[in-house]
């Protein structure tokens, strides 16, 4: 082809791209549209007369925080009919979804050097990214709390650009912060809560400290800090080290003062200081109280050896007003354990023991009668009384037979004795086996409640997963059975770990008498299928008192049981031959025909056994009938022979 002719095509061929171009980017508002250019890995642009590429993994945007967004939602001043894209036009906008942040940012310190065009100023798109936007929930994301230091330390950090071109006094921010308790609590013992850089100075209008808008200004600062250390005054004491607090009055210092900002470290004091005030009067033998005359000595070695051994008096014992002559002359009457123990007070308030406590019932238990006063052992002591083992004991105090709670427990009077001599009692009080289940494991520790409450560790919709938190295996096999309520969606009550195995006198599985009693347990439900059952073999010979014939969970399983028509159950056609074989090894197919449950007074469902069973008993009812009526018929005339043969036999007699 000639070259004016090979012109002519090339300018043909470049109106057609144009005009399909065109065409195209009208209307290309959906993500598709943006990705037939954009998904190359090898397109590039320019930014500030440097080449940058320009694509954009799809990849990425599915995954982040954007993905519901398409991308003329951010990039809005688009042309669809320029092409390529103006450079200035293309930028992201972030205002018309975040104008509050936006508005924010402009006002804040970063904000105003980016307006003057300082190159350094971080953009949105420095801290959150572009396309690959992620949620601060997520730990991957850079706005995610552990990640805060990091990100704010690549401009604020020892030598940094910002620090070494715009002069700006860095004082190791990054570095004293990765020191303070704060830092520690955060990046080593990954503590989210813990204040980060956001948190203080806010995430986008960080200003000066100058500014009497700032969150870290002299008169803000007890706010910010107060988000997170809540009724900071009350905990503070009016004197601190023979020094006013208050220099003048109702003039509070600012938290800063002490606590300098990147450097906050635990304070320390001396161990026991405070105690030693309290041991004066307590440290007394013959201290007694004024009111009763009980002892009121504290015995220090046991208050050293208790889990509270690093926890000073007035912790427990709170003082409402220390400028008395004598300090716990004003001290709340008993001690409030929620103050530090806030979720097992919560607990203990629900239950019925905190019920009775609050309506002021004496006998209602309250922390120290399990735990003890100044000598509270943890629950891994052998010594505590919240050990495994002391467990049954503690809880006898009141639920054993004729105590005070047993009385008011409906069938409550037995419930430590069953216990006792149940499996779980024998593995615990006599082979030392501290995993077993104790009292705690089923009706919890602090939460206890009837078993008709459905709050209830015990109660019939929760009995399962609480055996489940140490029979985890047969759990998971109940899940799937014909009595679970997720697979079984029936109005009838199913049964759940308890009805079979019982609640305090549980046995062993494997026990004779367990073996026998189940299958009583199985007829409370399947009443007419256990009487089929008895008609067997297997079930007479079962009543004789032989363990060892196949019993209900020995077909069908014990915690596993489905459906018959499930291909996964023990009776399916698929599985029944290799059940019969665990007692009959030469079972086939022919044997396993064998009807277990068979009754001849189902017409319905066993015609030919009913008309089989009728049939000979109408049989033998017939046979016997016309026996009889032939031998009452045949005997007069028997009768009569036995007269005619004597009166004969005694003629003959005379004739001699």
């Amino acid at each position: 082809m000639n070259t004016p002719h090979r012109s002519i095509l090339k300018i043909i061929l470049s109106i057609a791209t144009i005009v399909c171009c065109v065409s195209y980017s009208s209307f290309a508002q959906s993500n598709d549209d943006c990705l037939m250019c954009h998904d190359d890995k090898d397109l590039e642009g320019t930014k500030n007369g440097k080449t940058i590429s320009l694509y954009a993994n799809p990849k990425v945007l599915l995954a982040s925080i954007h993905k519901s967004n398409n991308c003329v939602d951010c990039h809005q001043n688009y042309n669809p009919e320029e092409f390529p894209h103006n450079e200035s036009n293309n930028k992201a906008q972030c205002n018309p979804c975040h104008q509050e942040e936006v508005d924010l940012y402009k006002e804040c310190l970063h904000g105003k050097a980016n307006a003057k065009g300082d190159k350094l100023a971080p953009t949105c798109e420095f801290c959150h990214g572009t396309h690959n936007i992620l949620s601060v929930k997520n730990p991957k994301s850079t706005t995610y709390a552990s990640n805060i230091p990091y990100l704010c330390g690549k401009c604020h950090k020892e030598n940094s650009p910002v620090q070494l071109y715009r002069n700006i006094p860095q004082d190791r921010i990054l570095e004293n912060y990765t020191e303070s308790i704060h830092g520690e609590g955060l990046l080593k013992k990954g503590l989210i809560v813990s204040a980060n850089c956001a948190s203080c100075h806010t995430a986008h209008r960080i200003l000066p400290h100058t500014d009497s808008r700032s969150t870290i200004s002299r008169n803000n600062i007890a706010n910010t800090c107060s988000k997170c250390h809540a009724n900071i005054e009350n905990v503070h004491q009016k004197i601190i080290r023979g020094e006013l607090w208050e220099k003048e009055a109702h003039v509070l210092p600012a938290c800063v003062d002490c606590h300098q900002p990147h450097v906050i470290r635990n304070v320390y004091y001396s161990q026991g200081f405070a105690n030693e005030q309290c041991l004066k009067c307590h440290g007394i033998d013959n201290i007694v109280s004024s009111q009763d005359g009980h002892s009121l000595q504290i015995d220090v070695k046991k208050l050293e050896a208790s889990m509270h051994s690093k926890i000073n008096c007035s912790q427990c014992h709170v003082i409402n007003n220390p400028f008395k002559h004598r300090p716990c002359e004003n001290i709340m009457q008993g001690v409030d354990c929620s103050s530090c123990h806030a979720e097992v007070g919560n607990d203990y308030s629900l239950s019925t023991h905190g019920k009775f406590r609050a309506a002021n019932d004496k006998n209602a238990p309250t922390c120290k009668e399990c735990h003890g006063t100044h000598q509270v052992l943890g629950k891994k002591n052998p010594k505590s009384p919240i050990f495994a083992t002391n467990i049954p004991k503690l809880c006898g105090k009141c639920h054993r037979e004729g105590e005070k709670a047993a009385v008011l427990i409906k069938d409550g009077e037995a419930v430590v004795a069953h216990y006792t001599e149940s499996i779980h009692g024998k593995g615990l009080l006599k082979s030392g086996l501290t995993v077993t289940a104790t009292c705690t494991n089923c009706h919890t520790s602090h939460r206890e409640l009837p078993a008709d409450d459905p709050m209830s560790s015990v109660n019939h919709a929760n009995i399962a997963k609480t055996c489940g938190s140490c029979h985890h295996g047969i759990e998971d096999q109940f899940d799937t059975s014909i009595h679970s309520v997720l697979i079984n969606k029936t109005n009838k009550i199913l049964p759940v770990c308890s009805t079979c195995h019982s609640a305090h006198s549980i046995t062993r599985a494997d026990a004779e008498g367990f073996k026998l009693t189940i299958m009583n347990q199985c007829g409370k439900c399947h009443e007419k299928i256990t009487e089929t059952y008895f008609d067997t073999y297997h079930g007479k010979v079962s009543q004789l008192g032989y363990t060892k014939t196949a019993k209900c969970y020995d077909c069908h399983g014990a915690h596993d049981i489905l459906g018959v028509n499930d291909p996964k159950s023990r009776l399916s056609r698929k599985n029944i031959v290799e059940t019969c074989k665990t007692c009959h090894p030469s079972a086939n197919r022919q044997f396993a025909g064998y009807f277990t449950h068979a009754t001849h007074h189902d017409p319905e469902k066993y015609p030919v056994l009913f008309w089989t069973f009728w049939g000979m008993t109408g049989l033998l009812l017939g046979t016997f009938v016309l026996a009889g009526l032939h031998t009452i018929l045949w005997l007069p005339k028997s009768l009569q022979w036995r007269r005619e043969l004597k009166k004969k036999h005694n003629e003959k007699k005379n004739d001699d």
